[in-house]
């Protein structure tokens, strides 16, 4: 992948990089935003220091490559590995890109939307929706280490919990396995036919899968700064490869502790910001 360039526009439409310049207010118009916060994670997210800047996306249509796969042989297909996680990069690069010609020092509320359409055979939209901020006193110190704006999948409320306990976000880190399943031959299923049993065949390769795909999201949160990942999950997907063949996806937000942080959120405090997020 292309590395990321601070304040570049290059791989967004002209009409979009002139609407997020316009929001930005100048002496004759004031800023405007946009959000699809809630109003709970909008009040906190004010109440953490930070301001909505607004609702920003990236889109990639991607074409999926033929992927050759051994009926009887469990293994990782490579070429549809590379291209689930490409095409998510590409998407969240222009959130990114976004976030950045709004002056963003984030993105929180991060989620992404797939999509399939008819006009060809294996093209998928990969969408990477959420809400810009910006740190009001600590401008810039929410940046990555290679300057981009943090992203993350975490609500307005975890956001401030997070913060208020002397955490920062560093970036959604995701990881990308697409898993060939063996079939089983005629002579397998014959004799598990009526019986109590561990198809381990299926186990084994699943288990394999799940383990390659939180591999590499531990590896990217560690790359760009991650102490530790919050919110992990791994999701399973099929994408008309064929009932045998999975897409293993975990995702996360990693995080790290800030620099000269203050002392640990108290427990009632956390009580209370619970409490108010289920009322509303």
């Amino acid at each position: 992948m292309p590395d990321y360039v601070p304040g570049s526009t290059a791989s967004l439409p002209s009409g979009a990089a002139d609407r997020l310049r316009a929001m930005r207010g100048t002496g004759e118009h004031p800023a405007f935003f946009t959000s699809d916060l809630t109003i709970d994670e909008f009040l906190l997210i004010e109440q953490a220091g930070f301001e909505a800047l607004g609702l920003v996306l990236g889109s990639s249509i991607y074409h999926v490559g033929f992927q050759w796969q051994k009926w009887s042989v469990s293994q990782e297909l490579p070429v549809l590995t590379r291209a689930m996680y490409d095409a998510r990069e590409l998407a969240m690069t222009r959130m990114e890109e976004e976030a950045d010609l709004l002056g963003g020092d984030g993105v929180v509320g991060v989620r992404l939307v797939f999509k399939t359409y008819a006009m060809e055979e294996g093209v998928l939209e990969f969408q990477a929706i959420g809400t810009a901020i910006r740190h009001r006193e600590r401008k810039g110190s929410f940046r990555t280490k290679d300057n981009r704006p943090f992203t993350s999948d975490l609500s307005g409320q975890d956001l401030w919990k997070l913060v208020r306990a002397g955490y920062r976000p560093v970036s959604l880190a995701m990881g990308a396995c697409v898993y060939h399943i063996a079939h089983l031959s005629f002579m397998q299923t014959l004799k598990q036919a009526g019986r109590n049993q561990e198809m381990k065949v299926y186990t084994e390769a699943t288990y394999a899968a799940r383990e390659l795909a939180l591999e590499r999201m531990q590896a990217e949160a560690v790359r760009r700064g991650g102490s530790g990942v919050v919110g992990a999950r791994v999701e399973e997907s099929n994408w008309g490869w064929g009932a045998n063949a999975i897409e293993f996806f975990a995702v996360g937000t990693a995080v790290t502790r800030m620099d000269g942080a203050a002392e640990p959120l108290p427990l009632s405090d956390v009580q209370r910001v619970v409490t108010f997020d289920s009322a509303g």
